[in-house]
Formats: C-alpha cells, sequence, structure tokens
C-alpha cells in the first residue's frame, strides 16, 4: 500500500510538470551545466502552525510528514535533505556540503557544514607544472576536486540542539523512495541528457542510463537500492557511520581510483571532519534585522553591504511596475552589487586561515564606510567598482579566480515551537565530481578555491590549504522585525555566485517594494558580479534595457536559474500567519497545515 501511494504521488507531480516546457534553454556565460529547465508561474501558499518548501515536490511531502508527525524545523530539513539527495542528485546530498541559518524564537545560529580540503592538499591543487590554472574540466571531472563533505556532520549538530523527533525516523521517507523509486522528473532528465561527464563513471552510467546509454526517460521509476543500505547504516548508527565506517572507506577508495584525476582526500581526513556552530552576520536594514551566514561564506557579508548601500541611495521609490523593473530600481541594485562583489572578491575566506584584516566584519559593515561605497553610485554605471579599503584594512590580497557554478539546492521551514530555518546545500557542480558511490554523488566542492594562489597584489586570500574550507556564496538568511524579534522571512537560493543577486532580490522585493515573497521570487533575475549587468532572459522591456544601455551598463542577457524558496510572516484580516513561495524556474513547492 506505501508503495502505491508513494508512485501515485510521483505520478501526480509529474503530470503537474509536465504543464510547462522543459526543453533545454540557453545556459549562463559561465556555461553552467545546471541548465535552465523551464518556467511555470506558481502561487504561494498559505498556513498557520508550519510550512515547509524545497526544490522538489518529494522532499517537501518528507518535510511535511515530519512537521505533521509534531517534528520541528530542523527534523523537516533533514528529512528533505535526505530525499533530495535521491531525487536531485545534480544538486545536493549528502556526499556534499551546507550552510544552515536557525532561529527557535530565542537565538539566531548559523552552522557551517562547509567541506573542508584533505590534509595533502596545497595552493597548487588546481595548477599543472608550470604553476598554471588547469582547465575547468580538468579541476571539477574527478577525484581531485573532491572535499571532506559536510551535510551529515552539520545536521547532526543542529538536530542535538533542536530535534524533537528520533534521529531515525528522519530517514523513512528517503529510504522508502530509494527502495520502491521514484519517477525521473523533467528536470533531473534534462539535466542527464545535458551533462557530458556523468557516463564516464561506470557506477553512474548504470544508474542515471539504460543499457543503450539513453538517460532515463521522464516518468522512469528509478530505485537506489544502495543508497537506500547507506541511509539505513546512518540511520543505525548515525552520522559515525557515515564519516567513520564503511562509507567514508568507499568514498576515499573512489576518489584516489579516478584513472586520470584521483584526488587526495583520505578515510582520516572524512573522519576528522568537524562541522562548527558561527556567529550569524547580522545587521540592521530600515525595520529589519537581516541575518546570514558567515565565511568562508560571503553570502552575509555581501547581501548585507548591499543592503547598507541601499539604505543610502533608497531603492524603494523604484518599485516593478505591472511586474515590470525599473530602469532606476536595476541601476540601483546591480551598482549595489558592484561594490560589494568586489570587496567580497578581495577579502572573504575561510577566516579559520585567512581572517578578515583590520576590524573585520564590523569595518566591512561599518555604515560610515558604505556610505562612502553608496556615494560612488551616480548616474551611470560604474563599470566594473575598485574594492574599498574598510578601516584598518590596510592588506594586499589578490583577486579570485575561484569557479562557482549554480548547482545547488534550497529549503526552508517552520514549524509549531516558534522555529524556522533556511538551509543551502550543495554539491557545486551539476552532479557534483561526477563520481557515484554507495548510492549518492561526490562533491566538487575544491574547485571554489581559487586556482591562482596569488597575483600581483600578493596571496589570495581564497587559495587552498589543507583543511581549509573553500569559500562560498551561499546566503541562506532569516529575516527579523527589529522591534519585536519575530522571524518574518526566511529565504535562500542555489545559483553560485550569483546566488546573493538572487536573495537580495527577494529582500529587496518583499522589504521595500511590498510585495509576498511569492511575487518576489518571481520577479525577473537581474545583477551585477562585478562585471556586466546581468538580466533574465526575456523578462527586462526593451525600453528599459535602452535605458540602461544610454546609462552605461553592459547588458548580458541569459537564463538565470535560481532556485529560491521563502517563507514569510505577513497578517491577514488580523490574524497572522505564514506564505511561502517556491520558485518558478525550478520543480519546488509548498506545503502548509
Amino acid at each position: 500500500m506505501k508503495r502505491l501511494k508513494i508512485l501515485a504521488l510521483s505520478a501526480a507531480i509529474l503530470g503537474a510538470l509536465h504543464a510547462p516546457s522543459y526543453a533545454q534553454r540557453a545556459t549562463t556565460p559561465d556555461a553552467a551545466p545546471e541548465i535552465a529547465t523551464g518556467y511555470a508561474e506558481k502561487a504561494g501558499k498559505s498556513s498557520h502552525k508550519f510550512m515547509v518548501a524545497a526544490a522538489n515536490p518529494l522532499a517537501t511531502q518528507a518535510g511535511y510528514q515530519m512537521l505533521k508527525q509534531g517534528g520541528a524545523a530542523i527534523d523537516a530539513a533533514i528529512a528533505m535533505q535526505l530525499v533530495l539527495t535521491l531525487v536531485e542528485p545534480q544538486s545536493s546530498g549528502i556526499g556534499g556540503g551546507s550552510f544552515l541559518m536557525y532561529a527557535d524564537g530565542k537565538r539566531v545560529q548559523s552552522y557551517d557544514g562547509r567541506e573542508t580540503a584533505p590534509a595533502t592538499a596545497d595552493e597548487h591543487l588546481f595548477q599543472d607544472a608550470q604553476g598554471k590554472p588547469l582547465s575547468r574540466e580538468a579541476g571539477i571531472v574527478g577525484g581531485r576536486s573532491v572535499g571532506a563533505p559536510g551535510v551529515l556532520r552539520m545536521l547532526e549538530l543542529a538536530h542535538k540542539q533542536h530535534g524533537r523527533l528520533k534521529w531515525k525516523a528522519l530517514f523513512q521517507p528517503a529510504i522508502q523512495l530509494a527502495e520502491n523509486g521514484f519517477a525521473v522528473s523533467p528536470r533531473l532528465n534534462a539535466l542527464i541528457s545535458h551533462d557530458k561527464f556523468l557516463a564516464r563513471d561506470p557506477v553512474a552510467r548504470a544508474y542515471f542510463y539504460d543499457e543503450d546509454g539513453k538517460p532515463r526517460a521522464v516518468g522512469y521509476i528509478l530505485k537506489n537500492p544502495e543508497l537506500a543500505r547507506t541511509l539505513r547504516e546512518i540511520a543505525d548508527g548515525g552520522a559515525d557511520a557515515f564519516y567513520k565506517g564503511r562509507i567514508a572507506t568507499d568514498i576515499a577508495a573512489k576518489v584516489a581510483a579516478h584513472p586520470t584525476n584521483p584526488g587526495k582526500l583520505t578515510a582520516a581526513d572524512i573522519a576528522g571532519y568537524q562541522a562548527k556552530e558561527r556567529a550569524p552576520i547580522c545587521s540592521d536594514y530600515k525595520k529589519w534585522t537581516v541575518c546570514g551566514a558567515p565565511p568562508p561564506s560571503s553570502g552575509g557579508i555581501a547581501i548585507a553591504q548591499m543592503l547598507g548601500i541601499l539604505a543610502y541611495k533608497d531603492i524603494s521609490p523604484y518599485k516593478p511596475v505591472n511586474g515590470q523593473l525599473t530602469a532606476e530600481g536595476i541601476h540601483l541594485f546591480t551598482e549595489a552589487g558592484r561594490l560589494a562583489y568586489a570587496d567580497r572578491n578581495r577579502y572573504v575566506a575561510d577566516t579559520d586561515f585567512v581572517p578578515l584584516p583590520g576590524k573585520g566584519v564590523s569595518a566591512m559593515l561599518d555604515p560610515g564606510y558604505l556610505k562612502q561605497r553608496a556615494a560612488l553610485i551616480g548616474e551611470q554605471s560604474m563599470g566594473t567598482a575598485h574594492y574599498g579599503t574598510p578601516d584598518s584594512m590596510q592588506v594586499a590580497w589578490g583577486t579570485d579566480n575561484a569557479i562557482q557554478t549554480p548547482s545547488t539546492s534550497h529549503l526552508v521551514a517552520v514549524d509549531a515551537y516558534g522555529g524556522g530555518l533556511s538551509m543551502t546545500t550543495s554539491v557545486e557542480d551539476a552532479f557534483g565530481s561526477r563520481q557515484m558511490v554507495d548510492g549518492f554523488m561526490l562533491n566538487n566542492q575544491l574547485t571554489d578555491f581559487s586556482f591562482d594562489s596569488q597575483d600581483t597584489d600578493g596571496p589570495i586570500a581564497n587559495r587552498v590549504q589543507a583543511g581549509k574550507r573553500p569559500r562560498s556564496a551561499m546566503s541562506p538568511t532569516l529575516v527579523f522585525d527589529k522591534g519585536t524579534h519575530q522571524l518574518v522571512l526566511a529565504t535562500g537560493s542555489p545559483g553560485g555566485s550569483a546566488i546573493i543577486n538572487y536573495v537580495a532580490k527577494v529582500l529587496v522585493g518583499t522589504l521595500d517594494w511590498g510585495l509576498d515573497v511569492q511575487q518576489a521570487i518571481s520577479l525577473p533575475n537581474l545583477g551585477s558580479r562585478n562585471g556586466p549587468t546581468e538580466l533574465e532572459a526575456g523578462r527586462v522591456s526593451r525600453a528599459v534595457v535602452a535605458e540602461l544601455k544610454a546609462r552605461g551598463h553592459d547588458i548580458r542577457e541569459f537564463e538565470q536559474n535560481s532556485g529560491l524558496q521563502g517563507i514569510q510572516r505577513r497578517t491577514v484580516n488580523g490574524q497572522q500567519e505564514w506564505f511561502g513561495g517556491a520558485d518558478p524556474r525550478r520543480e519546488g513547492v509548498v506545503l502548509g497545515d
């Protein structure tokens, strides 16, 4: 009976997902393999007690079931991550890493589950014998790029502090789906079809392709008994079963055995991995307090800088008109982004190895400093912004050139006990390193380090070092009312280095423009990563584009493949409720009581 219910749910979801066109469309200028696969308008959803949203309906359903059983937000997040490992293997999984923001009504916490470099890695990891950076393919595909996975240790740490359901119970939806099978979604089929490297791995080839080498078709019931076995072991033995047993040995062997690009990760590196709780980056913006992840994530600082700059260059009057972004709104948003990304690429890395110079975060977010940065925004685009020099940051860092691709996932949850979370999770590139072991994909997160180790300005903060965590753009974000301290918004997105712009768009849309979270998510994506002005293809009017060009913007229009989720507190007829939204660019849905 349970198997029939699961297959019926898969079929229903599949039918819903066939409505839009999921044909392959233009990729980003980074040639990111996690391609855009369609756009289908979505309506948000309201609830009163609890709510979850994830990038795949089966994952959302798993989280919903945990909350319905009396679980906390962290219980829902764990169940969703485990199902995403199965149904969205191109984006995240237990072979990857994550950042988690958590609020329980009393405090705000930031959990770091970012991967670490092997003990024998050094700054030449992604360089050839002449010290030149390797190509994208040579860096990503194989064992070289695999870091010690962090997601399970991080989730275990958060569960010990906040979980209400037993650890083992959280694994049951994913185990059931892995054993009984799930219907291959249009998005997963498109990603398999697009990938040039996945079939090189014999294990992945046998799983994702049929006997003729064709990708598993949309609707094919895909079973993963290897993952079911792996999850059973972790459900029974805790995260130690992953980090200190058979699974860790299998990962290390897989990494070392790659025929052309072996890696350095060992079972000892995996066993020694530690998740960390760090002080969140919290800053006030108008009548709100916005909290994000600290280094090695760059998202918390960069978003706080963008908002801090926009506090002086008020964007609130430039609301979209009939869903169309205005030229002045785009101008202010992208110029603020240029300034924030310039500082990001200069200063931010794993602060356990490369502390932020001088007064650190407080200097980068100092209102006086941000006012100086805001004053650089004029009528014409600055094109490429120069990094700033916050108080006491008189240092010589080089500028980073890491590969960061948008193959990641995001989930949000609020529970009936006052808890809420935002979690971004990733294997980095689509299907990570293209190495599959024990039913899951291994990350390629080490390519988030800079391939160069120094330039004419000096050593690069985000260079490879043994045991170090690569800088990330993941930006799980929680927003609170400054007066009541109530959680009012949880949001985040995949998208490589563009994550910062995607999340900032939702914050501006909700906080400045008064949109609900679904409307803000559905707005055209936009931004600048301190280069061209990037606009979502076909979604900004020709008149606005012409005006931006006249103001010096170098316009690039392409599919911007975000995967935003968001849950917002709002008041309707005098009653507070939760309202959730999911990105129309992906398969995600929202569920609540």
